[in-house]
C-alpha cells in the first residue's frame, strides 16, 4: 500500500530535499506541498494525505494552529501529522502535540529515519521514544494540559451529566476509576506501559504476549477512550494518574 505524504515549509530547500526523498522512494509519494499554514490546511482537507511534515515556524498561519484547524476538521479527520523542528523538544512542540500532532522530528533527520517515521505514524504509532516520552510527560505535568484533540465519550457516558460536553481529558477531569470502568484489567496494564513509550512488540515482551496481541489491545485502547493516537494515549495515561513521569 502506497503512503501518501504531504509537505509543508516555508522554505523552498528544505521543502523541495523532504519531497525528492519521499517521492524517490518505494512506496511512498507526494501528494501535496505549502509554503505556510494555511495552505497545508488546505492540502490536508483536499488531497487527504495519510501524513503530512508540517514545519512549526511558517508565515500567514503556523504550523501548531494548522496542525489544531487539521485534527480538528472532519475533511482532514483521517490525516496525521509529523512537526518538523530545528531544536529537540522545543516550546512549540509542546503546543503542537496538545494540538493533535502525532510525532515530531527534527530537520536534520537522515533519510532512512524520516521514511520510518512516516511509516510509525501512518500505522498509527506515535513518535516518541521513551526518553522522550518522559521529557513530554514531564512538561505536561509542569503546564497546564490544555484541551486534547479528541473527545472521550466513553468516559463522558461513566461520568454521566457532570462531563464537560463529553471531554472529561479536555477538561482535566479524567480519573483512574473513569478509565478502569471502561478499561480491562488487561488494557489497563497496556494502557500504562504505552504511556511509558513501549513499542507494541517492547509490550508484548514484557506482557509475554504475541506483537499481534498487543496490537490489538493498543486498538482497543483507542476506540474506547476515542484517542487519535498513542501521544493522546500518553496524555490520558498520565491526566488519569495511571503513570508516572517519574
Amino acid at each position: 500500500m502506497t503512503i501518501t505524504v504531504a509537505v509543508a515549509d516555508d522554505q523552498a530547500l528544505v521543502r523541495i530535499g523532504f519531497c525528492g526523498i519521499i517521492a524517490a522512494t518505494q512506496g511512498f509519494t507526494v501528494v501535496g506541498e505549502a509554503a505556510n499554514g494555511a495552505e497545508a490546511v488546505v492540502v490536508a482537507r483536499t488531497a487527504r494525505p495519510d501524513v503530512v511534515l508540517m514545519d512549526v515556524r511558517m508565515p500567514v498561519l503556523d504550523g501548531i494552529e494548522a496542525t489544531r484547524q487539521i485534527t480538528a476538521s472532519a475533511e482532514s479527520a483521517g490525516v496525521r501529522v509529523i512537526i518538523l523542528t530545528t531544536f529537540d523538544l522545543d516550546e512549540y512542540v509542546f503546543a503542537a502535540l496538545r494540538a493533535g500532532a502525532s510525532g515530531f522530528l527534527l530537520k536534520d533527520t537522515l533519510p532512512a529515519d524520516l521514511l520510518t517515521a512516516i511509516r510509525v505514524v501512518a500505522a498509527g504509532e506515535a513518535l516518541l521514544a521513551p526518553s522522550i516520552t518522559r521529557r513530554l510527560i514531564s512538561e505536561f505535568a509542569r503546564t497546564p494540559a490544555g484541551p486534547l484533540r479528541a473527545g472521550v465519550p466513553g468516559l463522558g457516558s461513566v461520568l454521566g451529566s457532570g462531563a464537560a460536553s463529553g471531554t472529561p481529558a479536555a477538561a482535566g477531569i479524567v480519573r483512574a476509576g473513569d478509565i478502569t470502568r471502561l478499561l480491562t484489567e488487561r488494557e489497563c496494564e497496556v494502557l500504562c506501559l504505552v504511556a511509558t513509550g513501549l513499542s507494541n512488540a517492547e509490550i508484548a515482551d514484557r506482557l509475554c504476549i504475541s506483537p499481534a496481541t498487543a496490537k490489538t489491545h493498543v486498538a482497543h485502547l483507542l476506540t474506547k477512550l476515542d484517542a487519535r493516537d498513542r501521544v493522546q494515549l500518553v496524555i490520558i495515561a498520565y491526566q488519569a494518574g495511571l503513570a508516572s513521569a517519574a
